[in-house]
C-alpha cells in the first residue's frame, strides 16, 4: 500500500501550491508529482454534469482511482515520507472522514490566510480565467447562495472556504491534535524559513535544509473591458461545449483563451476598506470560534489592510495560472525560488 503520510488540506489559495513545491525540495520528503489531486474528494468518480462553468472540466482532472492514486507516490525513494496537497480537504468533512478510514496516522497541514484576501484571491483566479462572469468582487460574494444551491463546485465558495472555525472545529473531531498543523499564511510569507522548519519539524524531518517558498499560482488581474467581456464569453461558451468532448479535450479549448486574456495583466488589485466590509459580514462571526480553538488573534482581519492584493507582485514572466490537476516537473524534487502566491 503506497498512500500519503502527510497531507496539506488548505485554504485554497492560501500558498498551498507554493508550499508543495517548497517541500519538494525537501530530500526526505517526496510530494506528488501531480499537486492537487483531489482523491479524496469523492467515493467514486466525481461528477460527470452540472456545476459552474468549468466544473465538469476539473472534475476530469480527479485522481479518483486508488490504483491510480497510489501511483503517485510509486517513485517516493526509499525512507521518505509521502505527500500531496489537496486545499479544498480542509472544507470537505466527508473528505477528512476518507481520510480517516484510510490513513489514521496521516498528518495535516492547515494554512489559513485572511479570508477576505483568499476570497478575493479566488474570485480574481476565475475572473482571469474568463470564468466569473461578475466583474464585481462583492456582487460575486453575494452570488454565492445561488451558486451553491445550483450545485458549483466549492472554488466557487468564496465566503465559505474562508470560515476556518468551523473547518478546524470538525477536523478536531476527526483526528488528534497532535496530528495538525495549523500555520498563519502570513508567517510563510513574512517568515518562510521558521515556518517550513515548522513543517518539518512537525513532519519529524530535519529543520533548516529548505528555507525559501517559490512564486507559484500568482494571481493575475485583467482589467474590465470590452475585449475581456467578449474573449470572457467566448471561452465560457467553449467551457460549456467541452462538457461533452472526451478528456482534456474541453481544457484544449479554453486554455488558449485564458493565456490571451492573462498576457499582460496586471496584479491583483488592492481591495478598498468598504469592500472588506462588504465581505466581513459573511465571515467575522466565525472569527471567535476560531480564536478559541487556536489560542490566536486573529483580530487583524478586522482591519484595513495598508498592503492588500497587489502585494504579491507581478506574476512571473512565462507563469500562467496552474493547472493543479496536472503534472508540474518541479514537483517531487528540485529546488525552489523566493516568493508566493496571491
Amino acid at each position: 500500500m503506497t498512500l500519503p503520510d502527510f497531507l496539506v488540506i488548505g485554504a485554497p489559495k492560501a500558498g498551498t501550491t507554493a508550499l508543495h513545491a517548497a517541500l519538494a525540495g525537501h530530500p526526505e520528503l517526496f510530494m506528488s508529482p501531480v499537486k492537487e489531486p483531489k482523491f479524496f474528494l469523492t467515493d467514486g468518480p466525481p461528477p460527470r454534469r452540472g456545476g459552474g462553468p468549468g466544473d465538469v472540466q476539473t472534475y476530469r482532472e480527479h485522481i479518483w482511482r486508488r490504483e491510480d492514486y497510489e501511483a503517485l507516490f510509486d517513485a517516493a525513494p526509499p525512507g521518505t515520507l509521502r505527500g500531496e496537497s489537496t486545499p479544498f480537504y480542509l472544507y470537505d468533512r466527508a473528505a477528512q472522514a476518507r481520510i480517516r478510514a484510510l490513513r489514521p496516522d496521516a498528518k495535516l497541514i492547515a494554512i489559513l490566510r485572511d479570508p477576505i484576501e483568499r476570497a478575493h484571491s479566488n474570485w480574481t483566479h476565475l475572473w482571469s480565467a474568463g470564468l466569473d462572469p461578475v466583474g464585481d468582487f462583492p456582487a460575486a460574494c453575494a452570488a454565492e447562495d445561488r451558486r451553491v444551491a445550483a450545485g458549483w463546485a466549492p472554488f466557487w465558495h468564496y465566503t465559505r472556504l474562508g470560515r476556518y472555525g468551523e473547518q478546524v472545529a470538525h477536523l478536531l473531531t476527526v483526528f488528534p491534535r497532535e496530528q495538525v498543523l495549523v500555520l498563519r499564511y502570513r508567517d510563510l510569507v513574512n517568515a518562510p524559513g521558521q515556518a517550513l522548519d515548522a513543517i518539518c519539524s512537525f513532519l519529524g524531518v530535519q529543520p533548516g535544509i529548505i528555507a525559501q517558498v517559490p512564486r507559484e499560482n500568482v494571481t493575475a488581474h485583467p482589467e474590465r473591458s470590452p475585449s475581456h467581456r467578449a474573449v470572457s464569453l467566448v471561452l465560457r461558451s467553449a467551457a460549456t461545449a467541452g462538457r461533452h468532448l472526451p478528456g482534456t479535450t474541453g481544457t484544449a479549448l479554453t486554455q488558449p483563451l485564458e493565456r490571451f486574456l492573462q498576457r499582460s495583466a496586471r496584479p491583483r488589485q488592492p481591495l478598498t476598506w468598504r469592500q472588506r466590509r462588504q465581505v466581513l459580514a459573511y465571515l467575522e462571526d466565525d472569527f471567535p470560534l476560531l480564536e478559541q480553538i487556536t489560542d490566536t488573534d486573529f483580530s487583524d482581519w478586522l482591519e484595513p489592510k495598508d498592503q492588500s492584493g497587489g502585494r504579491v507582485g507581478s506574476r512571473p514572466a512565462g507563469q500562467y495560472q496552474a493547472r493543479n490537476g496536472q503534472p508540474a516537473p518541479a514537483f517531487g524534487g528540485g529546488g525552489a525560488a523566493p516568493g508566493h502566491q496571491g
